[in-house]
């Protein structure tokens, strides 16, 4: 297990994090920020119906792959990992989680833009993703085959079992729920609409996003008028501590700087080679426009939703002295602001925000998988 570990914090501490930024801003500067450029135009994309295409048959349409890609990026590290964030790191890593955001969002650019232009036709609609543009655009089928496999056993079990059991840990915390009920009505949930493939899933997606998100944001926002005059001294300190002299003798900005980094990159995907998954599905005239699609989704989930509980938690008054963290500290944070039903809330926020993560995790799985030896040499790889 202590091998494991040390693999991990290699991993994740530098040699990933470092490709991810590398690749980030390589990506912002070759785009000319497209991120920033065409904001317009991402948000006029969203409205863009699928239509049909071949023989009457029906596509997923870009806010459908929009509210799948939302799905699987808005889950517990919007609640419990920004808390968490900020437990350990500081205000600050709130200013750097910004940054990652900003800058990552042209990864998700690119990813699903290669994802539109080496998709394929399946049997429901098409299908694509990092798995198809490695064989396809780099000729490598090796690597394909592998990321495949990967991020199979990453979002089908390791993924899920984090969204699963900090919905039970909120429901235990807010309603006092036991972990095999609560862990088997998801089990039947998630059954009943991932059977009906993947425009079932696109369709409950587009319902339980745009719900959750704009219940979740709205809430944040009356606490913002709430507290309006405490904003300013809340952005200053998100701010001020990410390059105060103080912090940076005590070492405080390099862990803000790695919790905001690590917390951003988990919670958007942004480069993880998930979301294009989704984003192949879509029906679009041109691919580009699913990579604004994706970019856009990026800055819901870090600058909208992350930032939301951010200042739910700092606006709150909730110790940030270690006591309380995750998903804890995000509910004790609104319990202290709108009472004993911010608890409740949280939890039934994190139930959605969760599940629909589930179902978006399961979609990637659904949508991975490559053609067998016998249909152009592609090996078979189909879901969880």
């Amino acid at each position: 297990m202590g091998f494991i570990n040390d693999i991990n914090d290699l991993l994740w501490t530098y040699i990933l994090i470092i490709m991810l930024l590398g690749c980030a801003i390589w990506f912002s500067i070759r785009t000319r920020f497209v991120q920033f450029r065409m904001l317009r135009e991402m948000i006029v994309l969203l409205s863009e119906s699928a239509g049909k295409g071949k023989q009457g048959e029906k596509h997923v349409s870009s806010f459908q792959a929009f509210a799948i890609s939302i799905a699987s990026r808005v889950g517990t590290g919007n609640l419990a990992g920004v808390a968490t964030a900020i437990a350990i790191g500081g205000p600050e890593s709130i200013f750097w989680m910004w940054v990652i955001a900003l800058l990552g969002a042209s990864s998700a650019f690119i990813e699903s833009t290669l994802a539109q232009l080496y998709k394929i036709r399946g049997k429901d609609s098409f299908i694509g993703g990092p798995a198809y543009y490695m064989k396809k655009g780099l000729k490598q089928p090796w690597m394909g085959m592998l990321f495949a496999v990967l991020i199979s056993i990453t979002f089908g079990f390791a993924f899920n079992s984090v969204q699963s059991n900090t919905i039970c840990a909120a429901a235990e915390h807010a309603f006092g729920f036991d972990h095999f009920i609560l862990g088997s009505i998801l089990t039947v949930l998630t059954l009943i609409i991932i059977f009906g493939g993947i425009h079932r899933i696109a369709r409950v997606s587009s319902i339980i996003v745009p719900i959750m998100a704009l219940g979740y944001i709205g809430l944040a926002f009356i606490i913002v008028l709430l507290n309006i005059t405490h904003l300013p001294r809340v952005i200053s300190l998100i701010i001020s501590n990410a390059f105060g002299w103080e912090q940076t003798l005590g070492g405080g900005v390099g862990i803000a700087l790695m919790q905001g980094i690590k917390r951003g990159l988990f919670s958007n995907e942004a480069g993880m080679g998930s979301a294009p998954n989704a984003a192949a599905t879509a029906h679009v005239s041109h691919p580009v426009k699913q990579g604004l699609i994706q970019t856009l989704a990026v800055f819901t989930d870090t600058l909208l939703i992350c930032t939301c509980t951010a200042f739910i938690i700092l606006f709150s008054g909730a110790p940030l002295d270690g006591s309380a963290n995750g998903v804890q500290l995000t509910q004790q944070a609104l319990t202290n602001e709108i009472g004993a039903s911010g608890s409740i809330f949280v939890a039934i926020a994190l139930f959605f925000f969760a599940f629909s993560s589930i179902l978006g995790n399961y979609y990637y799985g659904e949508a991975i998988f490559v053609l067998s030896p016998k249909e152009n040499g592609y090996f078979m790889f189909t879901g969880y």
